[in-house]
């Protein structure tokens, strides 16, 4: 018995019955040979983890624009910090780790530079509109390549996953909701710590009927909501929240939702962020033929072209671009 067929055997043992098994996945649009040692999703995992957009993280805002520190959250760590929250709950469950591992590194592909209000610039820019979402489908699907072709070839579940990850519309496995949950616990709770490392919140500020009932630090929060899960999702087919934590962890978000996300003094640098998409965006609606071949190439309309090209971009590579096109040489701005 090859490697993936002993885990196959392992997953019809000891995970739950709502668990999404790796012989029961729909397959993918294009069938492969199986892999002897990995089963499906962890093959989409790792398809994923060398993916460019997925190197490209990095260097993509979370919510402060080129924060002075080290330690502030970039699109990168706050995946990662989904991936492990995501996979403690799933484990506590008895999900699927690896179908969770693989949507949870490739629900935020297709963000754009400078966090949510590049997003935001690209939606309003575009008549077609734009959904980071959307998006990062649209990379594994058409962008990325799998042995030269167009397309990483994912799972169906793994796609959903990553398509449902936001919205009103469920992921179709448990796996999916766990790592739409914890998207919303993990840049919930790193972007209190981040606030308050840039000083825009310190410990007291938040609201004291959260603070009792959370925990009063980041650990505490992060494991009263994993714990609360957990608790309320077991043996079920749907995963839930307890009343009393969803009321709490609801203010919390209003809260931030006030004093950080729609705050003008974190988010001052944002306007020139905005402005900078737009320049860019009639740049190459003017200039398509600036973009790189394979964005030129895309089964879109010209729009979605450049709108695409730009939100694949990380922030100083936009910066970049804008520096080239629009700043006189001469005058040696680095």
């Amino acid at each position: 018995m090859n490697d993936r067929l002993m885990r196959e055997q392992w997953e019809s043992e000891n995970l739950s019955e709502f668990a999404m098994h790796s012989a029961d996945s729909s397959g993918r649009f294009v069938e492969e040979e199986q892999c002897e040692l990995r089963t499906i999703y962890q093959r989409d995992r790792d398809r994923i983890l060398h993916s460019k957009a997925f190197r490209r993280l990095k260097h993509k805002t979370q919510v402060f624009l080129a924060p002075a520190g080290d330690h502030y959250r970039t699109r990168l760590t706050h995946t990662l910090e989904v991936s492990q929250i995501a996979r403690t709950i799933g484990r506590a469950l008895r999900l699927n780790e690896d179908l969770i591992e693989a949507i949870a590194l490739g629900h935020d592909l297709g963000h754009t530079p400078f966090g949510h209000c590049g997003e935001l610039v690209l939606d309003k820019l575009n008549p077609e509109g734009f959904k980071h979402n959307e998006y990062s489908l649209f990379i594994v699907d058409y962008i990325e390549k799998h042995k030269g072709s167009g397309g990483l070839n994912l799972s169906m579940e793994v796609r959903d996953g990553i398509l449902n990850h936001t919205g009103d519309k469920l992921p179709m496995t448990l796996e999916g909701q766990v790592v739409k949950i914890a998207d919303r616990i993990a840049y919930l709770n790193h972007d209190i710590d981040d606030s308050i490392r840039a000083g825009i919140l310190s410990e007291s500020d938040l609201p004291s009927e959260c603070v009792e009932v959370l925990g009063k630090t980041h650990g505490d929060r992060i494991e009263t909501m994993i714990t609360d899960i957990v608790d309320h999702s077991e043996g079920k087919n749907i995963i839930s929240r307890g009343e009393k934590i969803a009321k709490y962890s609801d203010l919390l978000r209003d809260f931030m939702f006030e004093a950080v996300y729609h705050n003008p003094e974190a988010k001052y640098e944002e306007n020139k962020a905005k402005t900078l998409l737009k320049m860019l965006y009639y740049y190459y609606k003017d200039h398509p033929d600036k973009m790189v071949k394979e964005y030129r190439e895309l089964n879109t309309s010209e729009l979605n072209k450049v709108t695409y090209y730009i939100a694949g971009m990380t922030d100083r590579y936009a910066l970049k671009k804008f520096k080239e096109y629009y700043l006189p040489s001469s005058w040696g701005i680095d």
